[in-house]
């Protein structure tokens, strides 16, 4: 058997190739309770229930945003709340042409016998939670995994476990429906150069590629969700061109063809950083077999949750914010975006978190 191909095979691939349909992305709302507690935290906002519901509900409910997205991934409690008519998000999203997705991972747990190196959790009863998602509505699902560059990091282990983990996930969510979204982030924290960083991504993918076959995925019905290839945080920043072709090269020489797109993390860099970075990759002339798109939380809702404040009279501006960075995000995936977002309140603030957890 060189893939698996069970009764979902058919909408497995048809779902993963319309989330990368060029022109859309994916809006990354699937942070923790205590992740989204801090970003409420930092526009005097209370982490209760209502308010992570009304935050989500106007970003899913934003006139004109969905056209420029084709999927959502959400947090569990998300996948299962109503906006204040009752209505349930996964019809919102559904109605929108935005298909809902989840994330299914528990978070990172330290990795015995390395310096601080993580793996990530949550295969335990995996299959079960995704009957239940896909029950409710979610027909993708994102698990990450985080890796960093240091002076022996990563550690073969920590690219062997990673990518183990990630195709176990992969393989258990196409058995029960689901396209896996696989996330194989490597921090930006460090002053390493770009050319670390793209030997460094090019060891992690080729090890996740060689993992993923070995579980029987079948790569038509997944979708990769990597990171830019970047110096590393505090070292200086080089333009959105050379960042393309470090980035694209890096792909190129790992990612296989069948691989229907490429769905980019943002990795804290500001929102017109992110944009800037992805038009340019789809402005190179290369080969390029699959779709560079986004996938992104921090880069799509920062300057929207800093213009909401959580005041309901702020709800349309915010969401005009909000627009505004869907639409250039999309431009970008089309190689068309000419800078015109670059003026919103906010949008060339870095994003970084030092080891940042989701």
């Amino acid at each position: 058997m060189s893939c698996f191909e069970g009764k979902y095979r058919d909408e497995l691939i048809a779902n993963a190739a319309y989330i990368a349909t060029p022109g859309k992305g994916i809006l990354a709302a699937d942070e923790s309770t205590g992740t989204i507690g801090k970003r409420l935290a930092s526009i005097n906002v209370e982490n209760i229930e209502t308010n992570r519901r009304q935050l989500r509900e106007f970003l899913f409910t934003a006139p004109n945003a969905v056209q420029y997205l084709s999927g959502a991934i959400l947090f569990e409690e998300t996948l299962y709340q109503k906006t204040a008519a009752g209505k349930p998000f996964v019809d919102v999203l559904n109605e929108g042409g935005v298909l809902p997705g989840i994330k299914v991972d528990k978070g990172t747990v330290d990795l015995a016998g390395t310096k601080g190196e993580t793996t990530t959790q949550g295969l335990d009863g995996l299959a079960q939670r995704c009957q239940q998602y896909y029950k409710a509505g979610a027909r993708f699902a994102k698990w990450r995994a985080v890796l960093k560059i240091g002076t022996t990091e990563p550690s073969p282990l920590a690219i062997q476990e990673n990518a183990n983990g990630l195709a176990r996930y992969a393989i258990i969510c196409q058995e029960n429906g689901l396209v896996p979204i696989v996330e194989p982030e490597i921090l930006v924290d460090g002053s390493h150069d770009i050319e670390t960083c793209a030997a460094v991504t090019e060891r992690v993918l080729a090890a996740c590629y060689k993992a993923l076959n070995d579980h029987h995925v079948l790569l038509e019905g997944t979708l990769l969700k990597p990171n830019m290839v970047t110096p590393g945080s505090d070292s200086p920043k080089v333009a959105p061109e050379v960042i393309a072709e470090y980035t694209v090269k890096a792909l190129q020489r790992t990612v296989p063809p069948a691989v229907p797109g490429i769905m980019f993390l943002s990795g804290g860099q500001s929102e017109e950083e992110a944009t800037l970075n992805l038009n340019a990759m789809n402005k190179l002339q290369t080969k390029k077999p699959w779709t560079l798109s986004f996938s992104f939380g921090r880069a799509l809702q920062a300057s929207t949750l800093k213009t909401w404040a959580g005041k309901d009279e702020n709800i349309p501006v915010a969401q005009a914010a909000f627009l505004s960075r869907c639409k250039a995000n999309s431009e970008a995936t089309l190689g068309k975006y000419a800078g015109d977002s670059a003026k919103g309140s906010g949008v060339s603030e870095s994003l970084h978190v030092k080891d940042y957890k989701y």
